[in-house]
Formats: structure tokens, sequence, C-alpha cells
């Protein structure tokens, strides 16, 4: 699931007259280690009349070295790229061992080639009062690279307000702390120069930033662009053996993603200018243009259609149910969408594990508004549904029934199960309900018969566990039958699980006749309704099977 994108970028110098173009250096081609895929890349100068040769700086860098033979009133770059904006995840690296915690020592080696992006500026007051809070803050003891690094990059955002500076060059680190702001090019040098003088190897990067509207706003927190948009920025780069170089963008305290495209790092900003050269004497103006225009999007869970193609689904869905109609082909379909949440993307429920009370409610609450809109009036029944293999019941079943013609099952919305605040039901509660439907049905109080759980078995499965082992303990148990035969102790033996009422309807004598309850008594050979062992609801686990066929005094002479 992708966005792919273009990005036009084009910049123009119009001089006043002819001038000499010296050699000029660009670039503006994605470096090798670009995470963000490119799959298309064009750089297009004018004046025609030119020589262009690819290079390889003394980073690694590309580089366009454009040479002019003849004068020009003007010069052209333009640079085309397709990006696919596929989610990288900054923190997707190992660390060496040596390296997993701060402070630590680069290898001879390391430091030998590391030694460019090592060297320091010479320390100012400021500089030194917030490195040493930074040492206070994050350092007191040993602590993991990763966070360490996090930390000095938002501490530093939050430091430093970013804005935009058109005027050439770098401010000093020295500059940036006293103004307290800087743009994204004097805040990254700045965290270069703090962690290299906290012993990190870093480099100032060069490149484009893309930046698209998100699908939705998020709950907390910045809203992010308003508009699709794409400039050229600057970050840091800090080598940490094993991950290699990690990218940390201090304008929003936040590590380099998919939107980060970097074209060079150097040990020196100068180094990463995106175009260099010069010309004779002259008056010169500069025009520039930047634009990100989406090519495709993947359908996502964020934003899964938009109205035309929910008008276009629509219309082929009553297309195709024409053509069922005329053909007189009578379906019935099932639907099984799949939720993820907005707030909790990784959590166990909603990646791995099927149940959870938050899941649970929030499926409560999406019945009571389906209810609302499509079934006023309609019955709500919670069960079970599917059981996987695996897994010690069924999974919970929420239903909502309701009368075509509109009759409502169910009158009172102050008494439909699952709203908020609903007191917690008790044996007590069971019994008076269970009496009252009887009454309600013209039926003797006697046929509601309680319901226990067979205390032998209980017992049994207490006299089997080892010596010592409290069975009231959740925690000592290593798997679900240890639980459940707690949950059922908890329960006390001595009182009733439930209550049973046995119904049948009874004959009509015509069928607009009112419909008559009927029940009976359970001539059972224990005398009592002991529930089938297992931990599923008691309606689940009747004694069916250890009923007569009939009642003994049915039985012939």
């Amino acid at each position: 699931m992708t966005i792919k994108v273009a990005l036009h970028h084009r910049t123009a110098y119009a001089f006043d007259r002819p001038v000499t173009l010296s050699p000029h250096e660009v670039r503006l081609r994605p470096a090798a280690h670009c995470r963000t895929p490119i799959g298309g890349y064009s750089l297009r100068v004018s004046p025609a009349k030119h020589f262009l040769n690819w290079q390889q700086d003394p980073y690694g860098n590309w580089v366009a070295r454009l040479v002019f033979p003849e004068k020009a009133r003007s010069l052209e770059i333009t640079v085309d790229l397709v990006a696919d904006m596929t989610v990288v995840n900054p923190f997707d690296f190992f660390l060496d061992k040596a390296a997993e915690r701060f402070p630590f020592a680069y290898t001879p080696e390391n430091a030998r080639e590391l030694a460019p992006y090592l060297e320091v500026e010479p320390l100012t007051p400021r500089l030194a009062a917030w490195i040493e809070g930074a040492r206070a803050r994050h350092l007191a003891s040993p602590v993991a690279t990763i966070d360490f690094l996090v930390a000095v990059n938002r501490d530093l955002q939050r430091d430093v307000r970013y804005l935009i500076r058109m005027e050439p060059g770098i401010q000093s680190p020295e500059q940036t702390l006293e103004r307290a702001e800087g743009s994204c090019r004097d805040s990254a040098w700045l965290l270069v120069q703090v962690l290299r003088r906290l012993g990190l190897a870093a480099r100032f990067a060069s490149g484009y930033l893309i930046q698209l509207v998100a699908d939705q706003k998020p709950l907390e927190g910045p809203a992010g662009t308003a508009r699709d948009f794409t400039d050229l920025h600057a970050w840091c780069e800090a080598f940490v053996p094993g991950a290699g170089w990690i990218g940390l963008d201090p304008t929003s305290g936040l590590l380099a993603g998919e939107g980060h495209i970097p074209l060079a790092c150097t040990a020196l900003p100068s180094s990463a200018a995106p175009v260099t050269g010069f010309t004779d004497v002259c008056e010169s103006t500069l025009d520039f243009e930047m634009t990100v225009t989406r090519l495709h999007e993947d359908p996502r869970v964020t934003r899964p259609y938009d109205e035309a193609q929910w008008s276009a689904i629509e219309a082929l869905g009553r297309a195709v149910d024409r053509e069922l109609a005329d053909g007189d082909v009578r379906l019935t379909m099932g639907g099984e969408p799949t939720f993820v949440s907005v707030d909790d993307m990784e959590g166990e429920e909603w990646n791995f594990t099927a149940h959870s009370p938050r899941k649970l409610a929030l499926a409560t609450d999406l019945l009571h508004r389906l209810r609302a809109r499509f079934a006023p009036g309609g019955l709500l029944h919670f069960g079970q549904g599917k059981w996987y293999p695996g897994e010690p019941l069924p999974r919970w079943a929420l239903s909502c029934f309701w009368r075509r013609d509109g009759t409502p099952l169910w009158e009172s919305e102050a008494l439909l199960p699952g709203l908020p605040g609903e007191p917690e039901a008790s044996r007590e509660d069971a019994r008076r309900f269970a009496l009252e439907v009887a009454a309600a049905l013209g039926l003797e109080a006697g046929f509601v018969l309680p319901a226990w759980e067979d205390p032998w078995r209980i017992l049994r499965d207490e006299s089997n566990l080892p010596a010592g082992l409290d069975p009231l303990d959740h925690d000592l148990g290593d798997g679900d039958a240890r639980a459940k035969l707690a949950a059922k102790l908890a329960g006390g033996i001595g009182l009733p699980a439930g209550y049973v009422l046995p119904l049948k309807a009874a004959a009509r004598a015509k069928p607009s006749a009112p419909t008559r309850w009927l029940s009976s008594p359970w001539p059972l050979r224990r005398g009592h309704v002991f529930l089938v062992e297992g931990d599923s609801p008691m309606g689940y686990r009747l004694p069916l099977a250890s009923l007569p066929a009939q009642l003994p005094e049915e039985d012939e002479p």
C-alpha cells in the first residue's frame, strides 16, 4: 500500500546580458542510501549547448558537472523524479553490541574512516552550556544509544524555533542558540556539532522533504501540513556501528522517514550545496518552482475510497442486482469486515489476539449505532460465534434481530444490554428474572429450576492439584484448566450457577390463536440440574442427554 508521487523542481537564473558560466556542480540526484524507492529520475539543463558528466564527490554523492562552452543569458536546471512513498520505519536496524549503550567508543578503524565527521569547531559559551545540559539530562548513567539520539534531537527541536531564512550561508551554532531560532540548515549544523562534541560521528545532509496531507487528522499532536508540499531541506545523520547512518531531523524532532530524500551528505555544509558555480559580474534574477503531485494511490484503511469511487461501486452493485433479478437468481451473502484501531494500531488485539475488553466495548458501541440506524426497536443478543482450533471458547458474537414490518421487538431503550454504566447482574437478579418470566407466561414458580456446577467434578479436580497450590490463584496455573477451576471455586460450590425455565409452545386450536407456553419438571436421575462440565455459558451446558425420552408416568404398563 503506497502513494506514488512526482516531484518537480525548477531553478532558473536570468542575466541582464550574455555571461560566461563557470563549470557548475549540481547535487540534485538522490543519494545511494536513500530509503525511499525512486522509480524515475531526470535532469534537464538549459542552455541546451552544454556538457554533462556524472561524477561522485569524495563523500560518494552524485554530482552532475556542467561545462558551458558559450555565453548565455539564462541558466535553467530542472529535476523530475518519481517516488514511492512507502512507509519507512526509521528504527528498522540493529546496533553492534558495543554500541547499544552510550557513550561508546569507535574502533580504531572506524575512527580513522570517520575522522572528517568528528572534527569540531571552536567551543563557544552557549554551545558548551547546551552540551553540558544535555549530559546532565541524559548521560548521568549509560543509556540506550537510540534513546539518547532521540532525546537530543527532541531537545534541540524544543529549544530552537524554526524560521524560513532566505539569507545565504549558515549561522554558527553560537548564533543559533543565542537567537533560539534558525532555518533547517542552521538547526542541522548545530546538531552536527553537538553530536561531534559528544563523541558521535555526524554529517550534514541536504535533500528533498516531501510532506503529504494526512488522510485523517490525528487525535492528538500536530496535524501536519495542510497541503501536499515539497522543498529543499537539511538534517543531520549520525553514524552508529551496526545501524550505519541514522537520519535525525532537528526541525521536527523526528527521525528521517520516507519523506526525507537525501541528495548530498558531507562533513561541511558548504560541500552539500545543491548548485555551485559562478558567472561574470552581472545583474541576475532567480526564479524557482517546486511541486509534488500524486500519481497513484492504493486504497488504504485511512482512505479506502473517495465519493466518485463509492458511486461507481454502488452503481455496479445495482447493475449486478438487476442482472440477478432478471435471471431469477436468489442469493444470500454475508460479509466479514476487518476493523483496525485508529489510536492503538500496535495493540495485541488488533494484530494477533482475538479478544480484549476494549474490543468488546467498541463492538458493543458499534452494535448500538447500527441498531439505531437500521433496526430501531430491534432485539440485541450477546452470544457465541465461531470456535477456532486452539482457543478454549468460541468467540463472542453480537447480533441484532428485527421485523421487516417495523414492529418493535424491544421497547425500552434504557433496558438494552451493553449500555455504559450498566450494573453487573447477580444470582439474585437471575432468580428474580426467571420467576418474573414464569409469572408473565402464566406458569408456576416451581417450574424454575436452579442449575448447579457438579461439585464432585470440582472436588475431584481440586484434589488433583499439587500440594500447597492455592486453586484460587490464577497466576499459578500452567494453562486454562486451573483458571477454569479457580473461577468455579471462587463462584462457590454451594450456590447455583443460574436458573432454567423449560418451555414449549402449546398446540394452537387455530392459527390466529395466541401462543400459550407449557413447562414441566425435569425428571433427572440425580434429582437436580447439574451442568455439563465446561466453562461455556450454562445454556450450552444443560444436561439434556440425561432427560428421558418421555415422563415415567407416560410409560406403558
